[in-house]
């Protein structure tokens, strides 16, 4: 296909040489905008589609460049480090321009069908070595499901292998097309009872669990592809046996199913969300110990699932 100029995203970052966004080594695009707003997301500056100001305090010698700039007067020094008034911000980003240590960050990055495939074919080397190739996360990439498809159809016309990280919370449509190009699906199930998901999410998982049927059954269909079912292990949430019990029962369903990644939750994101100014649902949740997660890769076992730690 013909690399439009004209077909354009938003990213909030790349990643690369991953090895834990699907096999092998990959590059991985993060695509901004989200329909879920889920407690211990990691990535909070990919939720909202629009630009999003970070402040990174560790980063700030307080030079004041910011205030000096600022055409609008948005800035100003406290004892707590700098202080935007978002109110007065019309988002022309010079305070980002000119910051010289990098400590504003509007965390968006737009970026053409045509730079992208340059950006991936420059690793297709260490895809060929390592069975890899990109990765679309975010946030949920079908939050922008024209430039996702465009860039799907476009690596699998240079046989690079693309797997879609998704919610599932997307229009049935869209996920059933990416399955045309997509070699796998890291698909990711957080909770089984749809208000507790609605609870910790911001959102039913009714849509979720129906997509996940349909894709199944599209992929089966095509005989090629597969679906990875990806879990958030977090206690106190979702780490009971009987959630875990019923996420077993639905993965087992799946005749595509390549396999599942238990993911131990941590709280390395925690410096973004006081950055973004925002509060941290997650204050005072520790990690699951050992013990914890290898119960809960004995409750998928137990139905006969591949499941390991991480991924």
């Amino acid at each position: 296909m013909e690399l439009s100029k004209n077909t354009e995203g938003v990213l909030f970052d790349i990643k690369r040489y991953s090895v834990h966004d699907g096999p092998g080594i990959r590059t991985t695009f993060f695509l901004k905008g989200c329909p879920l707003s889920c407690w211990w997301c990691h990535n909070p500056e990919g939720i909202s589609p629009v630009p999003v100001l970070s402040w990174h305090r560790n980063r700030c010698i307080g030079c004041g460049r910011c205030i000096a700039v600022c055409p609008e007067g948005a800035w100003s020094e406290s004892d707590g480090g700098m202080v935007r008034d978002a109110s007065l911000c019309r988002g022309c980003r010079i305070c980002e321009e000119r910051c010289p240590t990098l400590a504003i960050d509007f965390a968006d990055r737009k970026i053409t069908l045509r730079e992208l495939v340059k950006e991936a074919e420059k690793d297709i080397p260490f895809y060929d070595k390592s069975g890899g190739g990109v990765t679309f996360s975010g946030g949920e990439p079908f939050m922008q499901p024209e430039f996702l498809l465009s860039c799907l159809r476009a690596l699998k016309e240079r046989e690079i292998s693309a797997a879609v990280d998704t919610s599932g919370c997307a229009p049935l449509d869209y996920l059933l097309e990416a399955a045309e190009y997509a070699d796998l699906f890291l698909f990711d199930l957080k909770l089984a009872d749809p208000r507790e998901h609605k609870k910790y999410t911001g959102v039913s998982n009714g849509l979720i669990l129906s997509n996940l049927v349909r894709l199944d059954e599209k992929i089966a269909s095509l005989g090629r592809g597969g679906i990875n079912i990806r879990i958030p292990l977090i206690p106190g949430i979702n780490d009971s046996e009987e959630t875990l019990k019923r996420l077993a029962g639905i993965a087992a369903e799946l005749a595509t199913l390549t396999g599942v990644n238990i993911l131990p939750y941590h709280s390395i994101g925690k410096g973004k969300y006081r950055d973004l100014g925002r509060e941290y649902k997650m204050e005072g949740i520790l990690p699951p110990t050992e013990q914890e997660v290898e119960r809960a890769l004995a409750v998928f076992a137990s139905r006969g699932i591949k499941a390991v730690k991480g991924g």
